[in-house]
Formats: structure tokens, C-alpha cells, sequence
């Protein structure tokens, strides 16, 4: 500068200045230091020797104590300055005590200008003699400019903002260009307007606004964001600064606002606001943990969540480091360690952990931690969020070890051990076991590795009950039982000694249950002291429960599955696969020792009756009944089991071979001891064939199917015998599978034929009808009496089929005969059961009769007293069918069977066939020949005919006549006959009785 003035300020009397330094010494001190830490002071002489200058001073302007200290004050002002006449009227009024303050200006070592805003104070002896001066200094270079450097920023103010000029009544005087284009008006518009136009109705009608006004006419300034409204009706954001302009008296005489629009940033910081507020919201109500440490790993911030989750409050939290919360957890602290250490490294940490809460209660976490670097990769946050995964973890860790024993196959008292022992792992206070149920519901341990030993064995076994401790109330109520202290708890009355002799004071038992909701077991957890269960407790017995049903059915599964495998689900007798490897293991072992084994086939004898006639139920307990007689027999070393059907095997080990015959005898006079069936006395039978090793076969396989052919041989004989195998039989068997095989050929080849026999009515001797009999000529076998190929036919299947071929046969003959003359009244054919099981037989019928043009009453179906019982509901549904169409029904060999007489009330016969069994002694024998007029009696008692099947000789005709028998057939009037026979007899035949009778045998039928 090319001139300075020394100072702009004033000057106080030196009464004012002892006036305002007169504080205490205490508060002196105080002021004094303040003032020398936070101002430049400069301590010189009365004669400008500098004598002390503090930091701030010497720092302001550049020297070093030394350069300063001795020196004169003018060193510190302008050369040119300090020869003026200003200067020296400084230190004039100094002398005189008078205070100096306001603007100055001294030089820096560099040469340089600083301004300095300064109070010098004179310091006076007591005779009013100048001592030294004290000025207290601070640089105010920064606040102050030449007029052409603040032209310069007022310039660049108005370019970058809106300033408008108003007057005191808020009139719009004038508005930059910012401003008006910010509002959207222009400057003839706006200019004259009052302010209010700027704002919304409603606040410029306000209270609030004339205060506004008020506060700024009276000098306050107000600074802030205030909604404006631009000319097209937008709100806008405008900050500013509202500056009256006072006279000197202290009256507003204008108003400039000054300021810029920051709508963007308003509507930018209220949506960080939403979002901070969304995101507060999510960080606090999230169940998840969430803590913030900082560079020292001090927690800064966690949510409540963290409090709900742990039970720690914030006192308790800010200011301490993870490590401190957890300090009695010693695994868990290490992991926190290994945590920060792979945060300083930039990393991302991961663990899960089972921690404990303020009230020590497990908790299993996952722990997520990320770290928050600066700039240069130094870590200055980390931030840790903690998800309560205990529920998910129990299932997952005991699934683990009891699935995986389970992959193993190991027992299932193992996988409730290892199920036992990892609750007992993660939660030391309990001692857990897993109880079965039986079918009998007692109480066996599958699992208590911590129970004591002697306190197992004694709950083995125990009747559940209502007051049988917590596990046996619980398997019989089916509900959860808890018992805080088994020492006064009821339920444990008679118990508790045994308890509380083994240290355990509360227990609580859980029914484990089955998917259809049975109870087969008890998990149970123990305690040593009086208490509840925990929520994690309750955690555990979830998890478990799932795992112990899981198990307990995983195994009934596998022994089912076994039993279904290898036993007989009727009557639980080893089926034929078992019974193989069973009895080839009796057969290898008497190889080694040399000995015997005998092979028993079984077969029930009309054991099909049985099932036709009262149902397959009495069926089925008929052979449960025959399988507990068979096992009541046998011995533990002997082997018994059910082939199929009403097949059983009986294996004999370790037999003397000359008590094998009365072993025999025994087991099958055993069998055919009467029993009752559904209320229906019966007397079953057996047919025993007996195979033996090494004489008849050296495998399993081999000796059962020769038992096999002895069996059949000793049913040929007779029913309810028993036949060793031999050579012989094999040779029979083998020429019935013979027989088999040419019977279906047979059939579907066309060399069954039909013979007649003639039905003669007692009365007129006149031809009743024909009886159609099925009769087989086989080219290498010969002539094969029915006899032996129905029942083959029946054992095969092949029944039903031979049926329906005998009645199409039967049905074309009678409509040729009558097609050429041949008068035959009615024809006769036997069907099976077999047939009357088919519900189309009906329409079959029905479908013969059109084509061959028969009436209904042309054609009778013969059919047994077994047929008329059978309890299938189709037999019932076809005979009522066949009825119904016309047909007649004959009931054949009457009498033979359990109750004929029961059911003749009720089924739809319109004949009785008198079977020739009894025909053939009625004139030997009086008991014989009062039965068959019984029957007659019957028949004629209800309206039935009675045809008497196996007349032989002239004794038998007269009887029967005389008895009042309506029909007879038999060798005394003709033998069965092809049809072309019987066409000639029909012919010749004129109603005449034969002369003389008949000396044939009984017929074949």
C-alpha cells in the first residue's frame, strides 16, 4: 500500500478501562489464559522495546522469539509509517493511559501486509507513568478487500443467485434475473407485486406470515427453506436469506432475500429421509441381529433386534467389544478373534455358532461380517448380522447323526443312543431316553445312555398308566407330560424313591406316535434339578420326536416287510420261501450228521367246499385253525410252514424212522378233531403224502414234490390218508400230467363227446328227459372215465370251459332230434361252481336257446348242494339270473352234503337227484330205505320232482315206485348212450318196464 493510516477505532478513558479490568484474580488468570491461547498479544516497553510476544504472534507473522525480543516496535510497521506523525500520536495517547483499538496494519518477515483487528491496553505505574503495552491482535486479512475485490464477489453473487429487493410493507422493488427466471416471471410482472404472490394462499392469510413480516421490519434477519409458488402454480424449495436494511433509527427501510432454488435437493434429502427411515425400520424390526463396530472393534450401534435375540440391553453393549459379551464362552470368543483378524485382511467372515444368552439359554446363530475399508484399505467398520437359525441347526444336527446311522443300518437302539447323546452334547443339563411301547403296552428302554443303569432295568417292562411316572402317563394319555419335581408330583407316587435315589428331581415325557396317530413310545428328558423345560428344550423334543417316530416305524417297516416276505400274512407260518431255505439248511445239516428228514405235503381235504359253501372267511379260519393244530405237534427242531392255498409242509428233524408212522397219525388225527367255523360244526381232513431224505430226493425242491405225488396218491385212494412216496408214484404222477395235457388238447380239439341216459316217469313209464354225459376217448390213452378227468379238469381250470361245451353240445342235439322227429322232452347238463361264478352265463344260456329255438323249459341245469351254498355273491346273482330266464335247476346228489334241507325253502330248484349211493342199498337196508322216502317225502311236501339216479335191478324200481319216487334213471332202463343210440332207443322204446333187472354195475355219471 502506498499509504496507511495507523488506526480506525476509538479511544477509552482510562477511568473506563480500570473500570472493565477489574475482575477477580481467579477469573483474571482464566481471561488471561484464554486470551494468550487463542490471540497474538505483543508485550512492549514505554520506550517501543518489544519485550515478550506468544506464539500466536510470532506465528501470525513469521519470526522467531529471538528476532523479535530487544528489538523497537516500529521494526513491525511500515518504514514510511513509522516517521509519520500518525505514529508518533499512538504513542502519545499511550502515555496519557488512553486504550486503543480498530485496524491496523503490520508487516510479516516476508515483507508482506497483515491486517490485524487490535486492542492495545496501556499498563501505568501509581503516579500515572506509562510502563508497557499489551496488544491483543487477530488477523482479519481474510474478512477484508479493496472496493474493486468486493465489486468482484457482489458480481459473482448476483450471477450465481436470485436476490430481490423488497420494501417494509413487502411490496417487490426489484429482482435479478436469477430470481425472476427462477419464479417464472418477468420483471414488469413482478416488479410492484406484493411478496405474498410468491406463496400459497393459505400462508399468506396467515398469522404466521404477518409475524414473519413483523419479525423482519424490526431488524431480525430470518435464513432457512421456504415453499414459494411460481407463476404456473409450481411449488418450488427456496432457500434464503431475509437482511432488513435499518436507518439509524433502528427502522427497516428495506429488505433483501437472497438465495437459490433448492427444490432438487429438498425433494433428493426428503427421499434419503424415507429411505434412512425405511431403512431404520428394517434394521430395528428385523428378527436378525445387526452390530456395527468400529476400527477398534468396539461396538458403536446394534438393533433391538440384537436385544430380543440375546437380552442384552445398550449399557451393557456401547463402548465394549464383542469379545466382552461372550467372555464365559471361550469357543466362541476364538472364533470373534479369527473374525477380526480376516476383517483387517478386507475379508468377509462366516460362521455359525451355538452361543448362550444374557440368561445362558442356548442359541444357535449364523454370523455374517462384512468389513467397511476407507480410502487406503484400512478398516474403519464392520458390520455383523446374526440370524437365529437354533431351530433349523437342531433339526439339522441331530438329522444328521440319526439319518445317518440310519444309512448304516445300524440298530435301532443305536440310532436312539446317538439321538440321546448329541441332545445331551448341546444341552449338558438334560439326560435324555427314548422308551418303547408294546402291542401290550409296556414299557421297554430302547435308549438312556446317562440314565443309570440299575434305574433302566428297573422301569423294563412296566404297564403304562395314569399314574405311572411322566413316561408311562404320557404313552397313556398321549399327551406331553410335565412334572417340575417328581418328589411331590402324584403321578411319580409310587416311583419317585427310585427317582430321587438316582438324582433325578424333574423329568418331562413326550409320546412318540405313530402316523395314524397310535402311541409306540416315550422320549423323555430328565433332570437333577426341580424345573421346566426351556425353549430350547422345546426345540429339541420337536426335532426328536420326528426322528424317534421315524426310527421306531422305520423298523416295524422292516420286520412287516420281513414278515411279509417270508411268513404268511394268514397265518403267520413261514411261507414257501422261507420254508425253503429253512428246510434245506434241516436238510444240509442231517448230510453232515448222517441222519434222516421226513417232508410231510399237506392238503385239506374239500377244503373248496368249505370255501363255496360258507365264504372265504370260514375258509381262512379254517386254515388259522389247522396251522395252530400243526404247530401245536411239531417240535422246536421240526419245521412247519403254508405252501399256497390249503397246502401246508411239515419238515421232521432229528426222527427215529420207526415212530415216523405214529408222528404221522398223530399230526393227522390231530387235524381232523371237529371243530367250529363261524358257528358251523365241521370235521376237516387231511390227505398226508411223506417224502424222505436221502431215500426220495437229496433237496428241498425234490422230496416237496414227491411228497406232493404221495399226497394225491393218498387222495385217490380215499380221503384223510397218509402214503410214503415210492417209485410207483412217481410213475402214476408222471402219467397224470399226462393226463392233463391230452385233456386240453381234447377240448380244443374236439374229442369230447356227449351219451344220453333216459329219465323214465315212474307213473306212465314215459321218457321224462335225457341226462347229458360228457365222455372222452383219447387216441393213446383209450377210453378215460369221468372219473379221473373231472377232477383233473377242476384242479386245471379247465371246468368251467367243459361246461360251456356241454351245453352248446346238448342244446344242438336236442334241436336236430327235434328237428328230425325225435321226441325228447327235455335235456339234462351238470355244471361246475366255476361256471355259476360267471355273470355272463346268462346271456351264454340265453344266447343257445335263440339260436337252436328251445324254450327255457327244455333245458335243466344240473347242479351240487356246494353250488347252492357257495357264499360268492355272483353264484347268488347267476342262479337267481338263470331262474329267472325259465330254466329249471336240478340239485344233483342229494343228501351228500351239510345242509341241503336248510336251504331247499329258499333256492329255486324245481328237481332233487336222489344220489345212487343211497339207491344202491335201499333193499339191503331198512335205514337206507326209510332215508330215501324221507326224501321222497320231501320233494313231494314241496312240489319237487325226485329222480333217483343208479337203478340197477327190479328190487330198486319196485321200492322207489312203491315210495312214490317220481323219476329214475339207470342201468335197469338203459346205459348212457351216443346219440345216435339213444335216437334208435327213443324209436323203439313203447313206455313197457324191463322184465328182469339189470346186473350191471352202478353207472358211470
Amino acid at each position: 500500500m502506498g499509504s496507511q493510516e495507523s488506526f480506525v477505532g476509538q479511544f477509552d478513558h482510562p477511568s473506563q478501562q480500570c473500570d472493565q479490568l477489574r475482575p477477580h484474580e481467579a477469573e483474571r488468570e482464566a481471561l488471561m489464559g484464554a486470551l494468550w491461547r487463542s490471540m497474538a498479544i505483543l508485550e512492549f516497553a514505554a520506550d517501543g522495546t518489544i519485550l515478550d510476544a506468544n506464539d500466536n504472534f510470532l506465528s501470525m507473522l513469521g519470526y522467531q522469539r529471538h528476532e523479535v525480543v530487544g528489538q523497537h516496535h516500529r521494526m513491525l510497521c511500515d518504514p514510511f509509517y513509522a516517521e509519520t506523525e500518525d505514529y508518533q500520536r499512538f504513542w502519545q495517547h499511550l502515555y496519557q493511559g488512553e486504550v486503543i483499538s480498530g485496524t491496523l496494519q503490520r508487516c510479516r518477515i516476508d515483507g508482506t501486509t497483515v491486517w490485524l483487528e487490535a486492542l492495545c491496553s496501556p499498563v501505568l505505574d501509581a503516579s500515572g507513568q506509562l510502563l508497557k503495552v499489551i496488544s491483543v491482535a487477530a488477523d482479519i486479512s481474510a474478512h477484508l478487500d479493496d472496493s474493486r475485490h468486493s465489486n468482484n464477489v457482489l458480481t459473482a453473487l448476483n450471477r450465481s443467485l436470485g436476490v430481490v429487493e423488497l420494501s417494509p410493507q413487502g411490496l417487490i422493488l426489484a429482482a435479478n434475473r436469477n430470481y425472476l427466471k427462477t419464479m417464472e416471471y418477468l420483471a414488469e410482472d413482478l416488479i410492484g407485486q406484493p411478496h405474498s404472490v410468491l406463496c400459497s394462499a393459505d400462508y399468506a392469510a396467515s398469522e404466521e406470515y404477518a409475524a414473519f413480516w413483523r419479525d423482519v421490519c424490526n431488524g431480525r434477519f430470518f435464513s432457512g427453506r421456504f415453499p414459494r409458488r411460481t407463476r404456473s402454480g409450481r411449488t418450488i424449495w427456496w432457500e434464503a436469506t431475509y437482511s432488513p436494511l435499518l436507518n439509524p433509527h433502528g427502522q427497516a427501510e428495506r429488505v433483501i432475500c437472497i438465495g437459490n432454488d433448492v427444490t432438487y435437493r429438498v425433494t433428493r434429502e426428503k427421499s434419503d429421509r424415507e429411505h434412512l427411515h425405511l431403512l431404520s425400520l428394517g434394521i430395528n424390526e428385523t428378527d436378525n441381529a445387526v452390530l456395527i463396530t468400529d476400527e477398534q472393534n468396539r461396538i458403536v450401534f446394534h438393533n433391538t433386534g440384537f436385544t430380543r435375540m440375546l437380552g442384552f440391553q445398550s449399557q451393557q453393549v456401547i463402548g465394549k467389544q464383542p469379545g466382552d459379551l461372550f467372555s464365559s464362552h471361550p469357543s466362541f470368543v476364538k472364533s470373534i478373534e479369527r473374525c477380526h483378524g480376516e476383517l483387517l485382511q478386507g475379508h468377509s467372515f462366516h460362521t455359525e455358532e451355538l452361543i448362550h444368552d444374557m440368561q445362558e439359554q442356548p442359541v444357535w446363530i449364523s454370523a455374517v461380517v462384512n468389513p467397511i475399508l476407507d480410502g487406503e484399505g484400512k478398516l474403519i467398520n464392520a458390520v455383523c448380522v446374526m440370524t437365529d437359525i437354533t431351530n433349523t441347526k437342531v433339526h439339522e444336527v441331530l438329522q444328521y447323526r440319526v439319518l445317518n446311522a440310519m444309512a448304516r443300518d445300524s440298530s435301532l437302539p443305536e440310532q436312539m443312543n446317538l439321538l440321546c447323546e448329541e441332545i445331551e452334547r448341546v444341552a449338558p443339563e438334560v439326560i435324555a431316553s427314548v422308551l418303547r411301547v408294546d402291542e401290550q403296552g409296556r414299557l421297554h428302554t430302547l435308549a438312556g445312555p446317562s440314565l443309570p443303569e440299575a434305574y433302566s432295568r428297573a422301569i423294563e417292562g412296566l404297564q403304562i398308566g395314569p399314574l405311572v411316572g411322566s413316561c408311562g402317563s404320557a404313552a397313556y394319555t398321549g399327551q406331553s407330560v410335565i412334572v417340575e419335581e417328581i418328589a411331590t408330583d402324584p403321578r411319580w407316587a409310587e416311583y419317585k424313591e427310585l427317582a430321587l435315589s438316582h438324582d433325578l428331581q424333574a423329568c418331562w415325557s413326550t409320546p412318540i406316535k405313530s402316523a395314524d396317530g397310535k402311541v409306540i413310545g416315550t422320549f423323555a428328558f430328565y433332570y437333577r434339578r426341580p424345573r421346566q423345560p426351556s425353549t430350547f428344550h422345546h426345540l429339541l423334543v420337536d426335532a426328536g420326536l420326528h426322528l424317534c417316530a421315524l426310527a421306531i416305524e422305520r423298523e416295524a417297516s422292516r420286520a412287516r416287510i420281513h414278515q411279509l416276505a417270508f411268513y404268511d400274512s394268514l397265518t403267520g407260518l413261514p411261507n414257501r420261501s422261507l420254508l425253503l431255505v429253512q428246510a434245506g439248511q434241516a436238510i444240509a445239516s442231517a448230510d453232515r450228521n448222517g441222519s434222516t428228514v421226513a417232508v410231510m405235503f399237506i392238503d385239506l381235504d374239500r377244503f373248496k367246499q368249505v370255501n363255496d359253501s360258507l365264504g372265504h372267511q370260514a375258509g381262512d379260519e379254517l386254515l388259522r385253525t389247522v396251522a395252530t393244530r400243526l404247530q401245536s405237534q411239531a417240535r422246536r427242531s421240526d419245521i412247519v410252514g403254508r405252501l399256497s392255498g390249503d397246502e401246508f409242509v411239515v419238515v421232521l428233524t432229528h426222527y427215529h424212522t420207526e415212530h415216523l408212522t405214529e408222528v404221522v397219525k398223530r399230526i393227522q388225527e390231530r387235524l381232523a378233531m371237529p371243530c367250529h367255523i363261524n358257528g358251523t360244526p365241521l370235521n376237516p381232513s387231511a390227505s398226508i403224502g411223506v417224502a424222505i431224505f436221502p431215500d426220495n430226493g437229496h433237496d428241498i425242491e425234490t422230496l416237496l414234490h414227491r411228497a406232493d405225488i404221495a399226497m394225491y396218491q393218498a387222495k385217490a385212494v380215499n380221503r384223510g390218508r397218509f402214503s410214503f412216496f415210492s417209485e410207483e408214484m412217481n410213475s402214476l404222477a408222471q402219467e397224470r400230467l399226462a393226463l392233463e395235457s391230452a385233456l386240453r388238447n381234447a377240448l380244443r380239439g374236439g374229442l369230447f363227446e356227449l351219451h344220453f341216459q333216459p329219465q323214465i316217469r315212474l307213473r306212465d313209464h314215459s321218457l321224462h328227459g335225457v341226462e347229458a354225459l360228457a365222455r372222452w376217448h383219447d387216441p393213446q390213452l383209450g377210453q378215460i372215465a369221468p372219473g379221473r378227468f373231472i377232477p383233473i379238469a377242476e384242479e386245471c381250470g379247465l371246468i368251467g370251459e367243459l361246461g360251456k361245451w356241454a351245453l352248446e353240445e346238448a342244446c344242438f342235439q336236442l334241436s336236430d332230434w327235434r328237428r328230425r322227429g325225435i321226441q325228447v322232452p327235455s335235456i339234462s347238463v351238470n355244471l361246475s361252481a366255476t361256471n355259476f361264478h360267471d355273470l355272463e352265463l346268462p346271456q351264454f344260456v340265453t344266447g343257445l336257446l335263440r339260436r337252436y329255438s328251445l324254450a327255457p323249459t327244455d333245458l335243466t341245469l344240473e347242479i351240487t348242494e356246494t353250488v347252492l351254498m357257495d357264499t360268492n355273491p355272483s353264484t347268488s346273482q347267476t342262479i337267481a339270473a338263470v331262474h329267472a330266464l325259465g330254466i329249471p335247476l336240478a340239485m344233483d346228489d342229494f343228501g351228500t352234503g351239510y345242509s341241503s334241507l336248510g336251504y331247499l325253502r329258499k333256492l329255486p330248484v324245481s328237481e332233487l337227484k336222489l344220489d345212487q349211493s343211497f339207491v344202491r342199498d335201499m333193499a339191503k337196508d331198512e335205514a337206507v330205505s326209510a332215508l330215501t322216502n324221507a326224501v321222497i317225502r320231501i320233494g313231494e311236501s314241496l312240489r319237487l320232482v325226485v329222480v333217483a339216479e343208479g337203478v340197477e335191478d327190479a328190487d330198486q324200481y319196485q321200492l322207489l315206485k312203491n315210495q312214490g319216487c317220481d323219476v329214475a334213471q339207470g342201468y335197469y332202463f338203459s346205459r348212457p348212450m351216443s346219440a345216435d343210440q339213444l335216437e334208435k332207443w327213443v324209436r323203439n322204446y313203447r313206455g313197457d318196464p324191463p322184465p328182469q333187472a339189470g346186473t350191471q354195475q352202478a353207472q358211470e355219471s
